[in-house]
Order: C-alpha cells, then structure tokens, then sequence
C-alpha cells in the first residue's frame, strides 16, 4: 500500500472518530432539547390563550405564571444543551476527566459578558453575542484532546488517583480557558461588528437581496452570534415601524427544524435512529420559532446540514420580503401568526422554506446504511 493510501486511511479514520465523538455528545444534548422545546413551546401556547394575562412577548415578565414557570423550565433546558453538547464531545475522547472542563468551557463561551470582556480587549463590541454551538464543538474537541493528552503522563504513583478528578480537569481548564475564550470570543465579537455594520447598510436595499441574507444568518449557527445580528437588526426595526425584516428573520429562524424534521420523519433510512426523537420534537420548536431545535443535525453533519438550512431559510426569508409580509411581535412563531401583515404571504414563505431546506437536505445526505458500512471499514 503507497503512503498516499496511507495518509487517506489516516484521515478518513480519524473523520470518522471525530463524526463518532460529535455524535455521543447530540445524543447526550438530544434529551436536553427535546424537555427545552417542548416545555417552551407549551409555554409559549399558554400565554396566548384567551385567560391568560400575558401573551408571547410578555411570557417571562408574568412571573409566577403558569406559561412564566414553563417557559423558564424550557429556557434553562435549551440554555444548558450546548453546554452539554461540549461536555460530551470532551467525554467521548477522554472518558470522565474531559466531561468537566468540556462542559465548563463550553458554558463560558456562552456567557455574554464573557465574550463582551473578550472583545473590548481589541476594541470591538460583542452586543451580546455569544459562541452558540460551534464554539462548544470546538471547545468540546479541544478540551477531550488536551485532557487524552494529559492522562497519557507518566506521574507518580500518589498521584495517579487525583489525576482523573482533580490534576487533569484543572489543568485542562486552566490551560484553555484563555486560548478558549479569546480564541472565539474575540472573532465573535469582530464578527457580530461587522456583521452589525453590513446589516445597517442595507436599510434601503433591495428586498429580496436582504432576505437572503437575513434568512442565511439565522440559519448559519441556530441562536449563535451571527443569528442574533440578524434577530436584533430585525427587533430594532420593529421599533421604527418597519415590519418587514421582523417578518423574514422569524420564518427564517422558524424553518430549519421543520425541514429537518421534514426530511427525518420522510425519509428515515438518511438517519441514524437516535435522530427520530429530535424530529418530533423539532416540530413543535421550529412552530414556535426556537431555531436551535435544528442544532442536533447540524451538530451531528455540519457539512451537509448548515448550507441546506441555510438555503432554505434565506429563500424563506426572500419570499416573505417580497410578499410584503410584515410582524410586528419579536417572538412566538405561529401563536403570533394572526399578528402578521399578510398571514397568507406568511405561511406560503414558510412553507416553501420548509420544503426547500428538506429537499436538500434529503439529497445531500447518504443513506445511513451506507454511512455505517463506511465506518465500520474505516474501523
């Protein structure tokens, strides 16, 4: 065998363990988001029936609510999956001594003070972004690789019991956390100045051509800080009395778990069966306008996943643009819809978002048979 064949050996294994450690931490974060989704989707539901107070924009003001306590329950789910999502990936490569700094790590680039801190260190404000979940996948790969490292030291004896609970969870922790931090904390907040700037350029620019990229952002990282640049510049337009943007950033955020989920329960032989559980709960999140119920997928293949939704939610948002539908609500997805200005245009932009992001999907992705026989010969 050449060296060329060797090398791609190589690679495609390593591929393959990288996929396998990504997927152990998107079934250990599954469960998370499925209680998270679901239990804010209810609460969502509830705060716009008839005898309830508040309604969608008010949920977590009401406090002590019936849709005030689930909507918090549902929040503290879906903030704590991407930590989880990093703390696994860590796990898969080093066993228990990367669960710890993997999730830790991964909980403070999520932390919007944090990259905030990190990013006026280069002058740039962060506006309180975030690393979503590409930065736990990179924190979670990093943390499990620097913690295998260290368990292969040889040390004395009498240290050998601390090493797995103490010596190489701190360690890791303390050797990262500054590489961590500022090695996506500071690109973040570049990227959301930046982003921030091209957006407020675009006021008065073509419809079409900002959907399309309003509908990309929200798609790219599902609640990352490239979503919230396209989320926030639609809220503050809302206060000026331009409903249009509000409009598109919402469908757009609102597509990729439906066409995911779409796509899953269609064509079930394209994935792993783990995945189903998410599909029925993606439903009801992607309704209620809670994108990261598409982040499992994108986590699991992100080189598929992330340009199909993408292109689906950027054709959604075009479409709503150019229908002239408009919303006036910063949240609630489909409990809001009654709301919007042109609730047919709103639907329609939806539904061809939805179709469009499981088209692709569906034609990317291999059939998962395929994919296992693979991974077993690189094995």
């Amino acid at each position: 065998m050449s060296s060329k064949d060797d090398a791609e050996n190589a690679l495609r294994s390593y591929l393959t363990s990288v996929k396998e450690d990504l997927m152990t931490g998107v079934s250990f974060m599954i469960p998370f988001v499925t209680i998270g989704g679901i239990f804010l989707a209810v609460g969502f539901m509830v705060a716009e029936l008839p005898f309830t107070a508040g309604d969608t924009e008010t949920l977590f003001e009401e406090t002590g609510s019936l849709a005030w306590y689930l909507g918090e329950i549902g929040g503290l789910g879906l903030e704590i999956m991407i930590p989880i999502l990093g703390a696994y990936i860590a796990y898969a490569i080093a066993d228990k001594p990367g669960l710890a700094p993997g999730f830790i790590l991964s909980y403070a680039i999520q932390q919007p003070h944090i990259i905030e801190a990190a990013g006026d260190t280069v002058g740039f404000a962060a506006d309180g972004a975030t690393a979503g979940f590409l930065g736990a996948i990179v924190a979670g790969l990093l943390t499990g690789y620097v913690a295998r490292w260290m368990k292969s030291w040889s040390v004395p004896s009498f240290v050998k019991p601390m090493m797995p609970i103490l010596v190489i969870p701190v360690l890791t922790v303390a050797l990262l956390a500054p590489v961590v931090v500022l090695g996506l904390g500071v690109p973040i907040a570049l990227v959301d100045d930046a982003l921030t700037s091209t957006l407020e350029g675009m006021q008065g620019a073509n419809a079409a051509l900002l959907g399309l990229i309003l509908g990309s952002m929200m798609a790219f990282d599902m609640g990352g800080p490239v979503n919230k640049v396209a989320y926030v510049f639609g809220v503050g337009l809302v206060a000026d009395g331009i409903t249009g943007p509000m409009a598109a950033v919402m469908i757009a955020g609102m597509t990729p778990p439906l066409g995911l989920a779409l796509s899953n329960l269609a064509f079930p032989h394209k994935y792993p069966d783990e995945m189903r559980e998410n599909a029925i709960a993606a439903i009801p999140m992607g309704f209620s306008f809670i994108t990261e119920g598409a982040i499992p997928y994108a986590a699991a293949d992100p080189l598929r996943v992330i340009p199909s939704i993408m292109i689906g939610s950027a054709s959604a948002a075009a479409t709503a643009l150019l229908l002239g539908v408009g919303m006036p609500a910063p949240h609630g997805g489909i409990f809001v819809v009654i709301l919007a200005e042109n609730v047919l245009g709103f639907l329609g932009a939806l539904a061809i978002g939805t179709i469009v992001t499981a088209a692709i999907v569906t034609l990317l992705k291999p059939d998962q048979a395929a994919v296992d026989s693979v991974e077993a010969t690189a094995d």
